[in-house]
């Protein structure tokens, strides 16, 4: 009895040295694996070559790095208390193939988002019309895009959306056109007020001098004529020049003291067809 008992407790201090040997091997390994993790990322972060990098790249890569490193030192370990490592990594990707197909959507956004990255449409600070979204690019994701509309609301769309569809970028050359529109009536000097629009509309602030200003008879209504008036300015300026165009065109053509447009409509009524006499409209006789 006393052997048997002797063999059990030897069989137990053999199996709980062995299992300590391996806890105490995979604890020495999971720190030393978090040291080397966590320098390598930081080295990664003070390189000069991911600085000049664009930061949401630098992110991109940073991540990318991390998850690999730690799936790494996850394997190591494993491998510590005998885990066939082989093994894992075929669950790990059957796991991955499932997870893959029921994030589809996340996937598309993901695949979307490295293309956007690489192609780079637009950059962060531009003004832009993505994914139905006009606004402020505020960070370009993984994902997702953030941008911040002209009411100021921030707005997260997909990066499968974007990709999909057209994408506007109003930041991408120097100036753009600002529309608006001018009503002249039937009878007014539009040659006047032609010259007077161009000559203020070249002293608005952060209009360009180049292309100039421009301003045509855009078509006729029924109220006279309607001038386009253009003046070119950077997206960053836009509404204002265009409120100050608006200005523009009622105080100058005000003190041009033009007549007022309104809609004429010329009406002719015909004369009623003269009533046949009673004799006309009998049946001649025989």
């Amino acid at each position: 009895m006393d052997e048997r008992v002797q063999r059990y407790i030897d069989m137990g201090v053999a199996l709980g040295v062995s299992v300590g040997t391996k806890v105490v091997g995979a604890i020495l390994v999971w720190i030393i694996g978090r040291i080397i993790v966590r320098a390598i990322l930081s080295m990664m972060e003070r390189s000069a070559a991911l600085k000049k990098l664009d930061v949401t790249l630098a992110h991109y890569l940073q991540s990318a790095t991390s998850v690999l490193l730690n799936i790494l030192l996850l394997l190591a370990v494993l491998s510590v208390f005998g885990v066939e490592t082989t093994t894992f990594a075929g669950l790990l990707a059957a796991v991955g193939v499932a997870i893959g197909m029921a994030w589809s959507g996340l996937l598309s956004n993901l695949a979307a988002g490295t293309f956007m990255i690489l192609l780079r449409p637009f950059k962060v600070g531009d003004f832009v019309t993505a994914g139905g979204v006009t606004g402020t690019v505020h960070s370009i994701g993984l994902f997702g895009t953030t941008l911040d509309t002209m009411d100021n609301v921030r707005t997260i769309v997909g990066n499968s959306k974007i990709f999909s569809e057209t994408i506007q970028n109003f930041s991408a050359n120097p100036v753009r056109r600002v529309d608006c529109v001018a009503q002249l009536a039937h009878g007014a000097d539009h040659e006047a007020a032609m010259t007077r629009l161009r000559a203020h509309l070249a002293l608005i602030p952060n209009v360009a001098k180049q292309p100039a200003p421009t301003v045509e008879i855009l078509e006729f209504n029924l109220a006279g004529p309607v001038l386009a008036v253009r003046p070119f300015c950077h997206t960053d300026h836009y509404w204002d020049v265009y409120f100050a165009t608006n200005k523009i065109i009622r105080e100058e053509l005000g003190k041009l003291g033009l007549p007022v447009p309104s809609q004429h409509l010329h009406l002719s009524q015909l004369p009623a067809p003269l009533a046949r006499a009673a004799g006309d409209q009998a049946h001649p006789t025989a």
